[in-house]
């Protein structure tokens, strides 16, 4: 099978994409040839059968470039894929779909977001076959679904240690870790409060939430979070970390007693399934993940923007037995290990295609 991708960025020291770098790899040892076109590259280590081409983000801004490269690409290289797969950017089967339809090559998109637009209608009209992670990250209607679960690599997200010794928690410092962009939908607000509470509680904790704003709206959004924590004093309690490659986030979750996840994008992010990956203990409110904390649902699932909610469900995990954590995150570790192996996602997204 020789595949043409198209996806945002290839580049190895990306923060919330970095993690692609390592799905171009599972192809290529899936595939005869891969070709990647994508809006920006960064640094990559590939393999010899993958050939990746820019549309030139990174040497600046040119809608008009973009376009004019993304054909020449695939007209250029059109004998040297079979079919295609988009990730995430339904826009490039709106411009490339028909063309590669007319060309007999089968076309795939993978979506996962709760967000329905024009384009992604338009797409779904024109591709074979579209993936997604979980039933609630794609909402349009569609025969073409495929749930096919996330990729995580199992070989780079593991806990520090193989047994995953628990500690119970008295008089020691509970370590909380967020990883997200930093946007309101990420909802960093209800941990803050969260947190406050607890603090005010004389319970001893260090927040660190890691990732920084994508969008220009959103650099005033962490600076208000940053004046909310001056106000409530818990400058001491709660660190932004900024930026950090995932390749190098594994540290992060190795270090932590607890992962919160605040999202509202109603798909299943992926960093919940990173932290399960290390066995770690999760909270989340987005109801994505239910079906794999199924029936830890009142230890690991708190209600949207209820702050005091999330302060219980906390002290709950501080306060559960170490053999009660160490049973549910290995059960939650094996359902994500059989669901969301990015080994198995990419076999089965291959084999689709045939």
């Amino acid at each position: 099978m020789r595949l043409l991708i198209i996806t945002q960025k290839v580049d190895m020291n990306a923060d919330s994409l970095g993690f692609f770098h390592n799905w171009v790899i599972e192809f290529a040892k899936n595939c005869d040839r891969v070709t990647v076109i994508c809006l920006k590259k960064g640094s990559y280590k590939l393999p010899d059968n993958v050939k990746i081409l820019s549309l030139g983000k990174e040497l600046g801004k040119s809608r008009l470039k973009y376009i004019f490269n993304f054909y020449r690409y695939i007209w250029k290289e059109r004998n040297e894929y079979d079919d295609v797969f988009v990730h995430m950017n339904p826009e490039y089967v709106v411009l490339g779909g028909i063309y590669w339809r007319i060309l007999g090559k089968k076309v795939g998109l993978w979506y996962t977001h709760k967000s329905i637009d024009l384009k992604l209608v338009i797409a779904e009209k024109i591709v074979n076959m579209i993936f997604s992670a979980s039933k609630k990250s794609f909402r349009l209607k569609s025969s073409k679904i495929n749930i096919v679960g996330h990729g995580i690599n199992f070989d780079i997200f593991k806990p520090i240690y193989s047994s995953n010794p628990v500690s119970d928690y008295h008089d020691t410092e509970f370590k909380i870790l967020s990883v997200s962009r930093i946007a309101p939908v990420k909802d960093c607000v209800t941990l803050i409060n969260a947190i406050n509470c607890l603090n005010k509680n004389s319970i001893k904790i260090q927040l660190k939430i890691v990732g920084s704003p994508q969008l220009k709206k959103d650099v005033q959004y962490l600076k208000d979070l940053k004046t909310l924590i001056i106000k409530k004093k818990l400058g001491d309690v709660i660190r932004f970390i900024g930026l950090v490659p995932n390749r190098k986030i594994l540290s992060f979750y190795q270090q932590a007693d607890l992962f919160v996840n605040m999202s509202h994008t109603g798909s299943l992010d992926k960093s919940i399934l990173e932290a399960v990956a290390c066995k770690l203990p999760i909270l989340t409110c987005n109801e994505a993940a239910l079906d794999l904390i199924g029936k830890y649902k009142d230890e690991c699932f708190f209600k949207k923007r209820d702050f005091k909610d999330l302060a219980r469900k906390i002290k709950i995990q501080i306060n559960a037995k170490k053999d009660f954590k160490n049973k549910m995150c290995d059960e939650l570790y094996f359902i994500a290990l059989n669901k969301h192996n990015l080994k198995k996602l990419i076999k089965k997204i291959i084999s689709i295609y045939k």
